[in-house]
């Protein structure tokens, strides 16, 4: 068999390709300084001006955590994604869309064959401390705490017969407390934990950090796509043909990733809560993907750590900026996997492809390439507009262009709405639907008329499309194929 993937061996690849990746030995504070050095390198996304996108980043010298290392950005670029799945960037939704059809079942494996347990620290000795043991970074100097912002929560239903993995925000509360943000009916870990609380028990779960970035990719996907009980990590083992190993947790009646980084086990405790910023009173919690700071919840679940196990060779926290180009890749992709599946089946053939794009990040706004073969699939693109909204809830924008556009080219895309589009007839907007709590422009006052609960909105169709009858009036400039254009920059 292969050698198994795990982050350490994706680290080997892109070490490989010139810019991809970048280290420092140079001390760095995690408290704001981390975050606030990589929003120049290599965040992008909707983070605040001037960034870019960059190389992923590994910092050797982290202040106060000697021993360990944190990385960013690894998924930071979409070209690397591209790299990392071996497959090309620009149609990365449509491999995950067959990834998820065609699942390979995690494998069971033994602590032997579990590098993430190689070292084991329990929540009982005397000093442990999990804010002194991970370094994980604050974005921003008003967030709540440190952030966990690319853990995997894996946990299981109250039978055992489910099991799952998502991605929260989760703050560093106290030495054995993490405050956990489960958005309400988005999550299927948020559905096992109700039958917990059902029951009054405390729910066992893992949360992993430092993974191969096809697992990160595949744990964000949601229902419809992934019904509740399709354990995620199946979606890994198809991008990777090979099943992700698992690993009963030491502490905890749960599994882990076994070739994490690191591995906190811990349990959720039932109809719990506590302020999130409890430790700061900012009334932020962290910057998230519209590029705003997420306001603190005042009521978070309470996770009470029960071990911290991770890798003996200087092991890797592996973090995120919300806003940055990251969130675009392991939301969006798998977003664009889900619109094209349903459309797909739908109307087979006139969706070419489709873009989550970073103005969006990777949630908001998508960009739908159309095919149109006769006059009598005029209207078909309006179609796939309202099923890309049913595939995913959270989406607010969709734009619609010709196949003859390039849906990642962004002045391509604005040249669409300049030149094949009239706002008197090519508008949709769609009034009082739900979309996503952390927008700000969906809160009450922002329009009380029409938006009654914070997480409503309106949503937007812009027909950049050509009507099929017209298209010989809209033909771009055509110039002369050069096999050899190449040459000349030798």
């Amino acid at each position: 068999m292969s050698e198994k993937y795990d982050l350490r061996k994706v680290l080997a690849e892109i070490k490989a390709v010139p810019g991809q990746y970048h280290e420092t030995d140079k001390e760095i504070n995690p408290d704001a300084d981390l975050a606030g050095v990589y929003r120049y390198i290599g965040a992008g996304g909707t983070v605040q001006r001037p960034t870019q996108v960059g190389p992923a980043m590994m910092f050797n010298n982290v202040l106060g955590f000697p021993g360990s290392r944190v990385l960013i950005g690894l998924q930071a670029s979409r070209q690397r994604v591209g790299m990392i799945l071996h497959h090309d960037y620009k149609t990365l939704g449509q491999m995950l869309n067959e990834a998820v059809s065609h699942p390979v079942q995690p494998a069971l494996v033994g602590r032997q064959d579990a590098p993430a347990q190689e070292v084991v620290h329990l929540a009982t000795d005397a000093d442990f401390d999990i804010r002194k043991l991970l370094a994980a970074p604050t974005n921003t100097p008003v967030d709540a705490g440190p952030y966990i912002t690319m853990g995997v929560v894996y946990g299981h239903s109250v039978d055992g017969q489910l099991e799952d993995v998502t991605i929260h925000r989760m703050v560093l509360e106290d030495k054995d407390t993490i405050g956990m943000y489960i958005m309400p009916g988005g999550r299927h870990i948020g559905a096992f934990l109700k039958e917990y609380e059902a029951q009054n028990k405390p729910m066992p779960i893992t949360i992993n950090i430092g993974l191969d970035p096809a697992i990160t990719i595949g744990a964000t996907f949601e229902p419809p796509t992934t019904p509740l009980g399709y354990n995620e990590l199946q979606v890994a083992g198809a991008l990777r043909n090979q099943p992700v190993d698992v690993v009963q947790g030491v502490a905890v009646d749960a599994k882990a990733i076994a070739r994490a980084e690191w591995v906190i086990e811990a349990e959720i405790l039932p109809n719990t809560k506590m302020q999130e910023d409890i430790n700061t009173n900012t009334g932020f919690a962290m910057p998230e993907f519209p590029g705003y700071n997420g306001t603190a919840n005042p009521a978070v679940n309470v996770v009470k750590i029960k071990a911290v196990t991770h890798r003996q060779d200087n092991p890797i926290v592996q973090t995120t900026i919300g806003p940055s180009e990251e969130h675009v890749s392991m939301a969006g992709i798998p977003t664009e996997a889900s619109i094209l599946s349903l459309v797909d089946r739908a109307i087979p053939g006139k969706v070419k492809n489709v873009y989550n794009a970073p103005a969006g990040g990777g949630k908001l706004m998508t960009i739908m390439q159309i095919h149109k073969d006769d006059e009598a699939d005029e209207g078909i693109q309006r179609q796939a507009a309202l099923l890309a909204f049913s595939a995913f809830k959270e989406l607010k924008t969709v734009i619609l262009v010709d196949d003859d556009v390039d849906i990642f080219d962004w002045n391509d895309v604005m040249w669409t709405v300049n030149t094949r589009f009239q706002a008197d007839r090519d508008i949709m907007v769609l009034e009082g639907m739900r979309n996503h709590p952390l927008d700000p422009s969906e809160l009450p006052e922002y329009d009380p008329a029409r938006i009654r609960v914070q997480g409503m909105s309106s949503k937007l169709v812009l027909d950049g499309t050509v009507p099929f009858t017209m298209k010989d009036k809209f033909k771009r400039a055509s110039f002369k194929e050069m096999d050899n254009w190449q040459d000349y920059l030798k």
